[in-house]
Order: structure tokens, then C-alpha cells, then sequence
């Protein structure tokens, strides 16, 4: 999902995804979300020292990416910055996944790329059981 090329990692682009883009709070994520004009997504997961010590930080960009992986949504035209807030830490996938579609529903990200739901819902119910 995430080549090389789709990865977000130049700062003018953050910047201009941070301050152009639209932004949305939940319980273990903030995601910012600017329309890219290129045919792909480029996606970045981000958590800084406040969310801990590198393992932690790893940790917390894993469950991130994993949690993106699950949803399999189709981002493709967007520049997406997913960042950590402190209260991820030592959370299981399940809920940093229902936290992030939580805040991608209010993007109105996720409800424009369902395609009908069947594969959206299957991923759902798997990753809850």
C-alpha cells in the first residue's frame, strides 16, 4: 500500500498538508487530509517524543499503518498525515483501527470509497473478532 513513491516525506508537503488541509481530532489520532491532484495517495503516519521513547513511537506508527491496511480504503488523490496523540500508547490494534475510521467518517473519506461495503465490512468484522 505504501511504495516508496506513495510515502509523504518531503516538509513543503507537510506544511502544505498541515496548513491547507483538513483536519480531524479523535480518541488516538489527529489525521490531516489536503487533495493532492496526482492519481495516488501519498500517506505518512507520524508520532512524535510525546507519545514516548522510539519504541513507543514505532509502536504507534505500526498500529497506524495496520489499522490504514485493515480499512482498505482507496485514498488515491489525497495527501494523508496520520499523527499519534499520546493516548495510543498501549492500545491493541482493534481500537486504534475504530479510531481511525472514526475520524476518516468525519473526513468523509471513508463513506465516498465504501464501493457498496462488502469488502470494507468483511475487513470490519475480522479485525473485531
Amino acid at each position: 500500500m505504501m511504495s516508496e513513491k506513495k510515502v509523504l516525506s518531503n516538509n513543503k508537503d507537510f506544511d502544505k498538508v498541515y496548513n491547507r488541509g483538513k483536519r480531524v481530532f479523535d480518541r488516538y489520532v489527529v489525521i490531516f487530509c489536503l487533495k493532492n491532484g496526482l492519481d495516488h495517495e501519498r500517506v505518512s503516519c507520524v508520532a512524535s517524543k510525546k507519545v514516548g521513547n522510539s519504541v513507543r513511537r514505532n509502536r504507534a506508527r505500526r498500529l497506524m499503518r495496520e489499522s490504514l491496511r485493515l480499512l482498505n480504503i482507496d485514498l488515491s488523490g489525497y495527501d494523508v498525515v496520520i499523527v499519534a496523540k499520546n493516548s495510543i500508547n498501549d492500545k491493541k490494534l482493534a481500537e486504534v483501527k475504530k479510531s481511525m475510521e472514526s475520524a476518516l467518517k468525519k473526513l468523509k473519506i471513508l463513506k465516498e470509497n465504501k464501493g457498496g461495503g462488502d469488502g470494507h465490512h468483511k475487513i470490519h468484522r475480522k479485525a473485531d473478532q
